[in-house]
């Protein structure tokens, strides 16, 4: 669909959603979109947006991809149902998506790919943060997306997070691994554009490589609606 700003769905926690979305907002206004609230309470139809943004917040509910819950684990069902839903709907209709801590778990536990619940205690070496400030180091991978977006330099980011990915989903290689060797991105090895990061970029917005993020989305979206209209002719 073709529009001056596209529209960029980004699901939130019913709970934090006031609080989270206008970050998520501000970065998407910045790179050219609009975004679009979505929580697990007021279902859409992705058909009405041009991409995806998939927010952090509750634990991923470990029986969806074979694990055992743990007392201390918070979960939404409701929200997993839906942002499930939604990265394979995204990659059904090839259309752009970015997952954010929560999301990047999403993004591989939809595909296939499995958690580590208690990340930290696998990975004894890696900085146990939990911050929203950039105090975490995160080693990108050469040749990735993610290297061609942020550049292959070392980068501090924010930490908020207790999960990570185990098990790869279909389709996916690592992006960026921390010091210890935690996962802390993943993306689509081919189109469409899906990449998913650790950390929070959204509480990054003075940082140029972390809007580089929400940036290439927009243009994943852009480009896909070339390809779309130039197909029509």
């Amino acid at each position: 669909m073709t529009r001056n700003r596209p529209r960029i769905a980004v699901t939130t926690s019913v709970r934090s959603s006031w609080r989270i979305f206008p970050m998520f907002a501000l970065n998407i206004w910045f790179a050219g979109g609009r975004a679009v609230r979505w929580t697990s309470a007021r279902p859409r139809d992705l058909d009405d947006v041009d991409g995806v943004v998939i927010g952090g917040g509750d634990d991923i509910s470990p029986d969806i991809y074979g694990g055992s819950i743990v007392s201390s684990a918070r979960l939404d069902h409701d929200r997993d149902a839906m942002e499930r839903a939604l990265v394979l709907g995204a990659l059904a209709r090839h259309m752009p998506l970015l997952g954010v801590c929560r999301g990047a778990q999403m993004i591989n536990v939809a595909l296939g790919g499995s958690l580590w619940q208690d990340a930290y205690g696998v990975y004894t070496a890696s900085e146990r943060r939990w911050t929203v400030l950039p105090r975490k180091s995160v080693v990108v991978e050469p040749n990735t997306r993610l290297a061609r977006i942020a550049g292959n330099e070392e980068m501090r980011v924010n930490a908020l997070h207790h999960q990570a990915v185990d098990r790869l989903g279909s389709g996916l290689q690592i992006a960026a691994r921390d010091r210890g060797g935690m996962i802390q991105a993943v993306e689509r090895v081919e189109a469409p554009f899906m990449l998913g990061v650790q950390w929070h970029p959204e509480h990054l917005i003075y940082a140029k490589r972390q809007r580089a993020l929400f940036r290439a989305l927009v243009q994943a979206v852009q480009a896909k609606a070339v390809q779309v209209a130039n197909a029509s002719r």
